[in-house]
């Protein structure tokens, strides 16, 4: 089996598969593409949708090959591939994170739209650094199953009611979602997936296929005949008119709809986790006054911002570029007055996303080192958290730091600067005991190296 097949076999849905195939790549060495300080700290995995259907393990050998200075996934409702990403971590040597992201809903803002288009009250927000398996029956644990339960039953009611309207694809999520799916956690873009196999399932005849898609989104034939020939636009638009506002799967979300910001950021940081505010691009009413929903956040529990780069500079309208490139001036300003890391990625749960920013590029250049230090915070806090149990927003940090927050991001800064845990460092760590492991690397930050090389 060449490189290529040994690839394709990391996104296998079977972990044994997917660790024998990274085994044998890594035996025959990481080709690199280039070393680089570029960061990707926010990328789903399939555990929630992929859209090149990567898994931790493929995300991490990527990554390794692009020589990144630090790599994190995210996936929505799950941490499915938690250990699966800290092992290959370790296995390829490359510096790890792992978070979640949700849907939350946020009461002061319940007339104001903040992220979630023609949604008031309704934040997408995430946690990073999560470093432990919850054990079954746990608190922790059991709101992470809620999560998963609830995803499940707006998934199916999401079904039951874009089904009556298409009934010649009409899908069973059991039978139809579900096995698109490594551990049965489905997205509102798996399901749009489902339905698009199923039409193509019902009409063989290509003829047939194009004439369902011009009556059914009100597209000319010429149009739709593209649109066939290109996927991922083909889902955007069924998505659009399926699931989305306007579209006769949707309904509009309420108060109880979603958890709420702080009970989320709570239980984050009940799992050792740092919890974040999400950013969009400062359009919405609610991103207008950037500090306002920055103090409420941090006032129910957050210490960190996540962002989307991309979604702030790479866009074809010079106007709307033009002020959303202020936007992410004043907010990476804000951020760092308020001393909240900064936590970056691409996403790529669509296609034509960029496998990576490029720090060194035109715009994101000016915010290189506020991007980096937030990969380094995030790093930090894993390494510390997973063989210390010393995580960034814990009583053993407010305890050492005392509120000075500048003097914390030092520290957590420092860690994740030492070069990336291997197998070797991972296992002596974890042999040396809490208390000793939390001494060596304090000591390791001190001589900006590890000590337990030596």
């Amino acid at each position: 089996m060449n490189n290529i097949q040994l690839e394709q076999q990391l996104n296998s849905f079977h972990i044994s598969e997917r660790k024998e195939a990274l085994k044998k790549l890594i035996s025959s060495g990481i080709p690199k593409i280039g070393s680089s300080e570029n960061v990707n700290m926010h990328i789903h995995s399939f555990f929630s949708f992929n859209a090149e259907g990567w898994s931790p393990s493929r995300i991490a050998w990527e990554y390794a090959k692009h020589g990144l200075f630090a790599v994190g996934i995210i996936d929505f409702d799950v941490m499915d591939g938690l250990l699966e990403f800290q092992e290959a971590g370790e296995n390829l040597g490359i510096r790890t994170s792992v978070g979640i992201e949700t849907r939350a809903y946020l009461t002061e803002f319940a007339d104001k739209e903040i992220d979630s288009p023609g949604e008031p009250g309704v934040s997408y927000i995430t946690a990073g650094g999560f470093a432990k398996v919850f054990q079954s029956g746990s608190p922790q644990k059991n709101t992470l199953d809620i999560y998963r339960k609830t995803a499940d039953e707006r998934n199916m009611a999401l079904i039951g009611r874009i089904n009556p309207n298409v009934s010649e694809i009409a899908i069973d999520y059991k039978n139809d979602v579900i096995p698109l799916t490594p551990s049965g956690n489905a997205t509102e873009r798996h399901i749009i997936s489902a339905y698009i196999n199923k039409a193509v399932e019902k009409f063989k005849n290509t003829a047939d296929l194009e004439k369902y898609w011009s009556s059914l989104l009100g597209k000319s034939m010429e149009e739709i005949k593209k649109l066939t020939g290109n996927r991922p636009s083909l889902e955007e638009i069924v998505r659009a008119r399926f699931a989305k506002k306007g579209g006769f799967g949707y309904v509009q979300p309420t108060s109880t709809t979603f958890p709420r910001v702080e009970e989320f950021f709570a239980w984050a940081k009940s799992c050792d986790a740092i919890p974040m505010e999400s950013w969009l691009d400062g359009t919405s009413e609610g991103e207008s006054d950037p500090v306002k929903l920055l103090e409420l956040s941090c006032s129910k529990g957050a210490a960190a911002l996540n962002i989307i780069p991309e979604r702030n500079w790479n866009i074809s309208d010079p106007e709307k570029k033009k002020v959303k490139i202020a936007n992410l001036f004043k907010i990476v300003e804000i951020a760092n007055k308020m001393q909240l890391p900064m936590h970056v990625g691409t996403e790529m749960n669509k296609l034509g996303q960029p496998v990576v920013d490029d720090l060194n590029g035109p715009v994101l250049k000016d915010f290189k080192q506020d991007f980096l230090t937030g990969a380094r915070i995030f790093v930090g806090h894993s390494v510390l958290t997973r063989f210390a149990d010393f995580p960034y927003s814990g009583l053993h940090a407010e305890s050492r730091f005392h509120g000075d927050m500048k003097a914390k991001n030092h520290f957590f800064e420092s860690v994740g600067k030492l070069s990336p845990v291997n197998t070797q460092i991972a296992e002596k760590l974890r042999n040396a005991g809490l208390k000793k492991t939390y001494d060596l690397l304090s000591d390791s930050v001190v001589k900006n190296k590890w000590i337990i090389q030596e």
